[in-house]
């Protein structure tokens, strides 16, 4: 295998030739699944500041570099998604898998260190989930300005009881309170539901497509109060590991049983996290015949090539 460090001295052998590393890892990998490869890459862990987020996380930009990355594809082969992002917009994150289902029948997600939050429901969305035992995925609670909507509910839940048999409490509560807007209830609660049934529709429609409905529901329903609950989580950035996502119901293959697969899936991922580090680019999508959309720091837009 490809440590971190061999893929830096591999870029630098090559003159500091990042976008050449990375396409020769992500064919080697395709050619030795035979299957449609597609990178989907955020350099939040490089390049995390609160100005970034909106281009970080899952938007409706994305969905352009996808339709640009399947374009020419033989769907028959089915997708192999490669996923490392820290989540973001539901409705893209929604539209994403739509088009993916839709243009193929067999994907699997591939997540070699981290798909948090809407990463989690674009992998709950596919047939299989691929993860090592360094990665993670993590709870689909939806969050309003980094404020967890199961959180938001509960403090205006405990606001209530405590202000119905004490009303001096109300000035305790009043500043809280008033920090909210007024349909803020209404949101949370819609996010919740939407962002839960999101997961139970793709996992009955997917990875669950061949259980009878006795099985498959407690199946679900169990996935989702482990992923979706705040108060079983206690923190959105909770880290799940592969251990947990078997033992939670989810239909996982670990990348260390196959070693030849580990080691392209992994120099792969440590060319993408190179990249990062040592360009301005903060968002990858690339597949294995070469396309590639890039988001840069210094550019306007992001850019599509081949």
């Amino acid at each position: 295998m490809s440590n971190a460090k061999e893929i830096l001295d591999e870029i630098n052998r090559e003159g500091s030739t990042f976008d050449i590393i990375r396409k020769k890892h992500l064919s080697k990998l395709a050619g030795y699944t035979k299957r449609n490869t597609i990178a989907y890459y955020s350099g939040w862990l490089q390049k995390n500041s609160p100005d970034l987020t909106g281009i970080l996380s899952v938007g409706d930009y994305d969905k352009n570099g996808l339709m640009a990355a399947v374009h020419k594809m033989d769907t028959v082969k089915g997708l192999d998604l490669i996923l490392h992002t820290p989540g973001g917009d539901l409705a893209a994150t929604e539209s994403i898998i739509d088009y993916l289902t839709e243009k193929f029948d067999d994907i699997r997600v591939i997540v070699p260190q981290l798909a948090m939050s809407a990463g989690t429901i674009i992998a709950c969305s596919a047939d299989k989930i691929l993860l090592g035992k360094h990665s993670s995925l993590g709870p689909i609670d939806p969050q309003f300005n980094g404020i967890p909507a199961h959180g938001i509910l509960e403090e205006f839940k405990q606001a209530h009881e405590e202000i119905k048999s004490d009303q001096t409490k109300i000035a305790v509560w009043r500043p809280i309170l008033e920090k909210y807007n007024p349909t803020i209830l209404g949101e949370c609660d819609k996010a919740i539901k939407w962002s839960e049934r999101m997961v139970s529709e793709n996992l009955e429609n997917r990875m669950f497509k061949d259980l009878d409905a006795a099985t498959r529901d407690p199946k679900i329903d169990s996935i989702i109060a482990e992923l979706g609950d705040h108060s079983v989580n206690l923190s959105h950035s909770r880290h799940i590991s592969a251990r947990k996502c078997i033992e939670i119901g989810l239909e996982v293959e670990m990348i260390e049983d196959d070693q030849k697969l580990q080691n392209l899936i992994l120099s792969t991922h440590h060319a993408f996290m190179h990249t990062f580090s040592g360009t301005p680019a903060v968002k990858i999508i690339e597949n294995n015949l070469g396309v590639t959309l890039v988001q840069a720091l210094q550019q306007q837009g992001p850019m599509i090539k081949q």
